[in-house]
């Protein structure tokens, strides 16, 4: 039942046969092409998070607590990973999961090139196959459907 704009859930509230007024709320939903460019940020954000922590890690001296908590960019890494995670959230509210899940493997892709760049860390033929067929595989799965 509607009432000047109050929804009327009893049963949504676990008030079945109380009259509690629910107000109506409007919200913002996301296309599938905008679910999915959302989740390639979420990608990139969480990728900039684990460099950000791996740099963070590298200057921590000892496993004090407060070293940690006044430590920039290990805080920002997981500042960073609440973001991409609210993001996330977001996106998978209106996307298909069996699509959206794995455009998130691209973190990996996004690691691995960050980490030769700031971590000056190598790449073997071994890594370089697991990010092409990385790649490859979001790239089929992300294909339209023929109708």
């Amino acid at each position: 039942m509607a009432q000047s704009g109050i929804i009327w859930d009893r049963a949504r509230l676990g008030l079945a046969g109380v009259g509690t007024p629910v107000p109506e709320t409007k919200s913002f939903h996301f296309s599938h092409r905008q679910s999915v460019a959302l989740v390639f940020l979420c990608t990139l954000f969480g990728a900039a998070a684990q460099v950000l922590i791996k740099h963070g890690a590298n200057r921590l001296a000892s496993g004090n607590p407060l070293e940690m908590i006044t430590n920039i960019p290990l805080v920002s890494g997981y500042s960073l990973y609440a973001v991409s995670t609210a993001l996330l959230v977001l996106a998978l509210r209106d996307g298909e999961l069996s699509i959206l899940y794995p455009v998130i493997s691209l973190t990996y892709v996004w690691v691995t090139i960050l980490s030769l760049r700031f971590f000056h860390e190598r790449v073997n033929a071994y890594k370089m196959l697991g990010i092409a067929i990385i790649v490859a595989g979001v790239a089929i799965i992300g294909r339209p459907e023929k109708r």
